[in-house]
């Protein structure tokens, strides 16, 4: 995607303009790559093109640098599909933490809900060109006539898409919305049951079909299959929150925990000596508590340690 583009001189405002774009533009491409470094890398490719463009006369810019974008992820989708065959351990999405601004426009339920974990997760079941009309329709509301012609498809193969790709995610298990308040009681209940070593507490907040993935990428342990059912993943996370000599020594430390948001879902990030190490996502129903999705590979979490170190967090709820 680096391809050598020859760069023409911009006037201050084709830069001006081309900024004013950039976090509509990687709000876009986190949601269609679910890799924050992937989607600074295709919207800095947007602006080479920007660069190489005769910009006076492209009528509509922001039209203009959405299909530009838009097709590079399509690209970057088609090829990650095949490096994907080849990751060690399960795939997860790079996490956001509360006040990113590339999780982008958060105004109604539906684009809140594009970009929390769960749909992320299920976004990756879609094709390129379902993920990519499903993004610009339901987050950003781009009419079907303007996604037509950023994928260079017709208006109505762009409704039949979006109603396609909209099932597909319907059938999986979106979340639930619930306020700060009460995220924050089920992250409490959550860790009170975590570390009382037993495994009774923990089942009765989990739905009966609970997960819990784990993806290190190779660099960090994480089992490749997931956890299945509210006992195995009652049991992992007993495990997992209880202290011990080995997982200190393994992670450089005493990890501290807290309490935090991700991609607008309750989450625990586990931190060592200001370094964040993992970030859990849960995913909350009415039922309780249905996954479970710890992202520990640390090149999924360098924006969010960028993000961390400059926010102020508070006391830990508890150590490991």
């Amino acid at each position: 995607m680096k391809a050598r583009i020859p760069a023409m001189a911009l006037t201050m405002n084709d830069v001006d303009r081309f900024e004013a774009s950039r976090p509509r533009l990687e709000a876009i491409a986190y949601r269609l790559l679910g890799s924050a470094s992937e989607a600074e890398d295709a919207v800095q490719e947007t602006y080479l093109r920007w660069q190489a463009a005769d910009t006076g006369r492209i009528e509509v810019p922001e039209a203009w640098l959405t299909k530009v974008l838009t097709n590079l992820c399509l690209n970057q989708l088609t090829s990650a599909r095949a490096r994907r065959e080849t990751y060690v351990g399960q795939w997860l999405p790079e996490p956001l933490l509360a006040g990113d601004p590339m999780l982008g426009p958060a105004d109604t339920a539906e684009q809140r809900e594009s970009v929390s974990y769960a749909v992320l997760v299920l976004l990756e079941r879609l094709s390129p060109n379902e993920r990519a009309v499903y993004v610009l329709r339901e987050a950003f509301d781009y009419p079907h006539r303007e996604i037509a012609e950023i994928l260079d498809i017709s208006e109505a193969a762009s409704q039949q898409i979006f109603h396609r790709a909209r099932k597909h995610v319907a059938e999986g298990k979106v979340r639930t919305e619930i306020d700060e308040a009460a995220a924050r009681r089920v992250i409490d209940e959550f860790l009170a049951a975590a570390t009382s070593g037993r495994t009774e507490p923990l089942v009765r907040l989990l739905t009966e079909d609970a997960v819990s993935i784990g993806d290190g990428g190779g660099k960090v342990p994480a089992r490749a299959k997931g956890f299945e059912g509210a006992l195995a993943v009652a049991r992992f996370m007993r495990g997992l929150f209880k202290p011990s000599k080995a997982k200190r020594a393994l992670v450089g430390g005493s990890p501290e925990v807290f309490a935090a948001t991700a991609n607008g879902d309750p989450a625990l990030v586990a931190v060592v000596d200001g370094r964040v190490i993992g970030v859990m996502c849960l995913e909350i129903t009415p039922e309780g508590i249905a996954a479970f999705r710890n992202q520990v590979n640390p090149d999924k979490l360098e924006r969010a340690n960028r993000r961390w170190a400059a926010g102020d967090h508070g006391e830990p709820l508890t150590s490991m």
